[in-house]
This record gives C-alpha cells, sequence and structure tokens, in this order.
C-alpha cells in the first residue's frame, strides 16, 4: 500500500480531524527514529501513520483496538510487522522488535508534544525545545492522558528521554503545517 493509499483509507476510517493529525503525528515520529537508526523507513512510516486506523469504530469496545484495525489491513496485504506493531501498541501482544517497541513509546508522546505546543506563547512546533517538552514531561497533570510510563519504554530502543523526545519533536516540526502547528 502506497502512503496516498493509506492517506485515503485513514481518511475514510477516521472523521475525527485530532485523530487524524495524531496519525499523521506518529508517522512523522516513527520516519525520524527510522532514519536514526536505519531501519525500514516505510515500513516504520506507515506503522505509525496506521496505528489508530480502528480507533473511531472501536472506541466503545477498546480491547478490539488494534485487533479490528490489523484485520482491516491485512486485507490490503499490509506488511506482517506493521500488523503486528498496531497489535503491540493497543497492549494485545508483547513488543519484540525495536519497531513495535518505538511505537508503543511513540503513540502518548505525540501527544505531550501537542499539548506543549499548545500551552507555549507560540502555539507553534518551531517555538519548541525538548528541554521545554521534558519540563512538561515532569508536570504529572499536564496532559495527563500522556502515559509517562510508556513514554519512558524507549530505553528498550536504545534511546534516552531527552533524545527520543528531541528526535520525536524533530519528526513533528518537519510536519508541523499538516498539523496546523
Amino acid at each position: 500500500m502506497t502512503r496516498d493509499e493509506a492517506i485515503k483509507l485513514l481518511g475514510e476510517k477516521l472523521k475525527n480531524k485530532n485523530l487524524f493529525k495524531h496519525c499523521l503525528a506518529t508517522e512523522a515520529c516513527m520516519l525520524e527514529l527510522a532514519r536514526h537508526f536505519g531501519e525500514d523507513e516505510e515500513i516504520w512510516a506507515r506503522a505509525g501513520l496506521l496505528h489508530d486506523i480502528d480507533y473511531e469504530e472501536t472506541k466503545n469496545q477498546p480491547e478490539r483496538h488494534g485487533l479490528a484495525g490489523s484485520e482491516l489491513l491485512s486485507k490490503y496485504g499490509i506488511d506482517e510487522n506493521i500488523l503486528y506493531a498496531i497489535k503491540v501498541h493497543a497492549g494485545h501482544l508483547p513488543p519484540k522488535s525495536r519497531m513495535d517497541w518505538a511505537l508503543f513509546a511513540v503513540d502518548p508522546l505525540t501527544g505531550l508534544i501537542v499539548a506543549s505546543a499548545l500551552m507555549h506563547p507560540e502555539k507553534k512546533l518551531a517555538s519548541l525545545d525538548t528541554k521545554f517538552i521534558l519540563r512538561r514531561f515532569k508536570e504529572k497533570r499536564f496532559a495527563a492522558g500522556a502515559n509517562r510510563d510508556q513514554i519512558t519504554t524507549c530505553k528498550n530502543i536504545g534511546l534516552e528521554l531527552e533524545e527520543f523526545i528531541g528526535l520525536c519533536l524533530k519528526g513533528m516540526q518537519r510536519i508541523s503545517e499538516d498539523l496546523g502547528l
């Protein structure tokens, strides 16, 4: 599946613009991480882009989140590693690859970065730096839905929290216009 085809399918499945932007942000972070590690950029980016494709369908049945999306995507011939990572991010399977751990850790981080941008006086990703986000990370009540324990699993891909946040911020800054930030 090409990126254009994935974007089209995602647009058909997700009507909430913020959720769609979350998927774009996750894609950007995964792409940046793939570049950093010399991994397959297309596979990592596609995992990020499609990880929440079933979110609106399963929002009242969270136990199906990730499973319904993987089932749908398998009909399109999506790489098995992507399907596995999608199930991992939703808590159905244990992580077994660097990509699995990356998607698991990136998912809540994108929300923390967006919330940090929105509370910054300029409300722009370009105005943020890693230290600003780290300060927000330490404020437990700030963006409380961004699971800090999940974000810190970045250590399982060999990155310290500061470097992980920096890479993801860089990825999101590259698509700031698409994110409206």
